[in-house]
């Protein structure tokens, strides 16, 4: 009886011990698991040494031996930081809010490259801006924002190549100048609109009296050319109105003619009666010299008496 009971404790022992070990194996194993989402990278350090950095999915540990660090992001990240107070060349202070665009690029840099990162390049960025502005006037610092965020860039991207931490991008996203600055610049930009409205108030003047005396003189060409063109008609309508009645109406010469040749058709006949006109002389004459054109008309014969022969 006593070793049945000593056999049955031994195997309530054994079944216990063997669940125990399955536990531990268990709890092992489920510590040993390490799953790492996308786009993070986590940090595993041996008995305080890095051993290695764990990527994006399934990963596997010593649960005793090995320690991960906290998950570290490798998307960009945007580190909006406080103004910071900057004197320009010319004494004007006035505050700037920075933008910084930064990756983590190596996790191991980064987790061993410096103390507190963000903390870093935020101080980084605004002595790096203290800097870059002591050397530009006010004007300068308004008009030369892409200079300045391509120095800054560059300039902190180099600073930050051993901490494993990428620069892409620095924004100056506020410059606010001290309140008598800000008002002066608006009395400059209200004197630069008025400036630029008169000006185009005058050019609008002066191209419209342009197009108005270009208008004018095409009117005054136009109505010299119909003037013109009236004139010639009207002159070619005399010329023709002249020629169509010279063609019509006979002339002088052509009526004495006629007449005449009437006045010996009644020579000719049996009238007993012949009345000559007033101008027969004129008549005669012209009826002469149409003769001689024509060579039709006779000498008068001599009436004078003919001598006699001795």
């Amino acid at each position: 009886m006593t070793s049945l009971l000593l056999l049955n404790g031994a195997v309530v022992g054994g079944i216990v011990a063997a669940c125990i070990i399955f536990g531990v194996l268990i709890i092992g194993l489920w510590m040993s698991i390490r799953i790492v989402p996308q786009g993070s990278a986590i940090i595993v350090q041996r008995l305080g040494k890095y051993k290695r950095t764990l990527e994006t999915g399934f990963n596997m540990i010593l649960p005793i031996l090995d320690r991960t660090l906290p998950p570290i992001t490798l998307k960009e990240q945007v580190l909006d930081f406080r103004p910071s107070d900057v004197i320009t060349k010319d004494n004007v202070k006035m505050l700037i809010d920075t933008i910084v665009f930064a990756q983590v690029v190596d996790p191991k840099l980064y987790t061993y490259g410096i103390e507190r990162p963000m903390m870093a390049i935020e101080n980084l960025t605004a002595t790096t801006l203290r800097n870059i502005l002591g050397e530009l006037d006010l004007d300068g610092t308004l008009t030369s924002r892409d200079i300045v965020n391509a120095k800054m860039r560059e300039i902190i991207d180099l600073a930050t190549d051993p901490w494993g931490i990428k620069v892409s991008r620095v924004e100056l996203k506020n410059i606010l100048p001290p309140a008598t600055i800000q008002e002066s610049m608006e009395k400059q930009m209200r004197a630069e609109r008025e400036r630029r409205e008169a000006i185009l108030r005058a050019e609008g003047e002066k191209r419209s009296s342009i197009l108005i005396a270009e208008g004018e003189k095409e009117s005054a060409l136009l109505r010299a050319d119909a003037r013109k063109l009236a004139t010639i008609a009207e002159a070619e309508g005399q010329a023709q109105a002249i020629e169509r009645i010279l063609k019509a109406k006979p002339d002088a010469a052509y009526l004495t003619l006629q007449g005449f040749e009437a006045v010996k058709a009644m020579a000719d006949g049996q009238a007993t009666k012949i009345i000559v006109p007033s101008s027969l002389a004129n008549v005669s004459t012209m009826f002469t010299t149409m003769g001689e054109m024509l060579g039709t008309t006779e000498k008068p014969k001599s009436t004078a008496t003919p001598k006699r022969k001795k």
